[in-house]
């Protein structure tokens, strides 16, 4: 590796790690607003995750790239699909811990990862090691294991892993930054978030963002909380191979998984404990597979 390449792949890992344990950690803070219907908070959460990238996009003096995208129709098109997938992911893991499917949602991102290599060898034309294939082998017994005891909020996994997968693919190749893509992701879904917002202000129960300053609190914290961790895995995406990239992501959910039992008091059975124990054991694979590659020296 050269030195150029070694930092890249540094500060991608530390992006992709800071990302994942943000979202590993996320049913904690869903726990401040589960009294808001999954629809509200999303749109709430995307109204307040614009200001703040605006903020950062004038800090940082990146208004010039933001229009350069707007003007680019195919930048603008690819945007206008991620915010959509995005969206739906948000809203599907919002209502899954809602409603008590910790589980289902830790499963889908678990699929994630082998989602991710998929659409890396086949789409990016990206090579796995032997260690690797046998580390995605292992990961998709452990999956497979759960799968047979969860066809009732399969669904559910199955979305949240395709459409983050998804996601994470047209991220990768967008050619705009980590920080003006997700603003103008933000700004495509403002009209939406605001016609929800609005349409649950005039419903009997009223908005909940003003209903209560605890609860409105939280709903701002919501905007910090998309929009860290959406721009670290950003970053991430675009400087690591995207089958890496999936492999780190086991980090997100084997937090929420440990979360279901701890502190969402749901019942571990056999299977469980397996594809927690196959997951791990993949995951410790592959990360060695890529610390033992790094040592090696560069061909001249």
């Amino acid at each position: 590796m050269t030195q150029a390449a070694s930092q890249t792949d540094r500060t991608g890992l530390g992006a992709a790690v800071g990302a994942y344990v943000i979202w590993g950690f996320l049913p904690l803070y869903l726990i401040l607003v589960s009294s808001m219907p999954p629809f509200e908070f999303v749109g709430w959460r995307i109204i307040w995750t614009l200001p703040l990238c605006l903020l950062i996009v004038a800090y940082r003096k990146q208004g010039s790239e933001v229009r350069r995208a707007l003007a680019d129709r195919k930048t603008l098109a690819l945007l206008l699909l991620s915010a959509t997938l995005i969206a739906i992911n948000w809203v599907v893991y919002v209502w899954a811990i809602q409603n008590g499917q910790v589980y289902a949602a830790s499963l889908g991102y678990y699929i994630n990862p082998l989602v991710n290599v998929l659409l890396g060898t086949l789409l990016l034309g990206e090579r796995l090691s032997r260690p690797q294939w046998v580390a995605v082998a292992i990961a998709g017994i452990g999956v497979s294991l759960l799968l047979g005891g969860a066809l009732t909020t399969l669904w559910i996994s199955l979305t949240l892993a395709m459409s983050f997968g998804t996601y994470g693919l047209i991220r990768k190749q967008v050619p705009v930054g980590s920080l003006p893509g997700l603003t103008i992701e933000s700004a495509i879904l403002l009209l939406p978030a605001l016609g929800v917002a609005w349409y649950y202000a005039q419903s009997p129960a009223g908005s909940s963002f003003v209903q209560d300053i605890g609860l409105s609190l939280a709903i701002m914290l919501g905007g910090a909380l998309t929009a860290f961790p959406l721009l670290l895995f950003a970053i991430a995406a675009r400087k690591l191979p995207y089958s890496t990239l999936g492999f780190i992501q086991f980090l997100a959910p084997s937090i929420v998984f440990i979360l279901g039992l701890t502190v969402f008091g749901e019942e571990l059975n056999f299977a469980q404990a397996a594809c927690f124990a196959c997951i791990w054991a993949a995951a410790a694979i592959f990360v060695w597979d890529l610390w033992s590659r790094s040592r090696r020296p560069a061909a001249n």
